[in-house]
């Protein structure tokens, strides 16, 4: 999220858990400068390979109530974050076949949540979905967000699934008019026909 009343129009009809600002030049949907308007839920500032001192000033700028670290941070880093903010912290995977999940286990004293996304060259925020089935080799004890593509007519492919660690979903791309600007309608008619689902 970035544009002020977008952000304030989504919260006030789809009341979400968490909110996300991106803070990596490398998105199209990095965020420059504080909104005029942020939202009561949690923020979540997520961050590709950033420096500590990075994450505190956007910690404290924003207001932030969870960190995301979308890059190759090391599980270290990750203490160093918790420590010195003691917020929660999730933690992003890139996921195309089961292997890719070998890599949790090291963080599952460090992270929150995982959140789960598809591989691709960019960093996040592709429009494209993998093969949820693969998360069924998943047996780790962190809780997770599903991620990756998920868009207007996934509804019954969301209602069907299932994992004993799953806990939500991620929405972005498939949502948008354009780069961080969210259709309000098309999130409220998609939340509407899963709230039994995610309830």
């Amino acid at each position: 999220m970035r544009e002020p009343q977008n952000i304030r129009a989504v919260e006030e009809a789809v009341h979400p858990d968490m909110m996300g600002f991106i803070f990596w030049e490398g998105s199209k949907r990095n965020v420059t400068a504080v909104p005029e308007y942020l939202p009561q839920c949690t923020r979540v500032g997520v961050f590709v390979n950033p420096t500590a001192e990075y994450v505190i000033e956007k910690v404290k700028a924003f207001g932030l109530g969870a960190i995301q670290l979308h890059g190759g941070e090391s599980a270290d880093f990750f203490r160093t974050i918790k420590e010195r903010t003691g917020l929660p912290i999730i933690k992003a995977f890139s996921v195309s076949d089961a292997a890719d999940l070998a890599n949790t286990t090291q963080y599952e004293d460090v992270a929150t949540l995982f959140l789960f996304d598809t591989k691709c060259k960019c960093v996040g925020g592709s429009g494209e979905q993998f093969n949820w089935d693969i998360l069924q080799h998943y047996k780790g004890n962190t809780p997770f967000l599903l991620s990756g593509g998920i868009g207007p007519g996934d509804e019954e492919k969301v209602r069907r699934w299932r994992h004993p660690r799953w806990v939500g979903i991620d929405l972005n791309s498939r949502f948008e008019t354009s780069p961080a600007l969210k259709d309000k309608e098309a999130l409220v008619k998609f939340t509407k026909s899963l709230s039994p689902t995610l309830s």
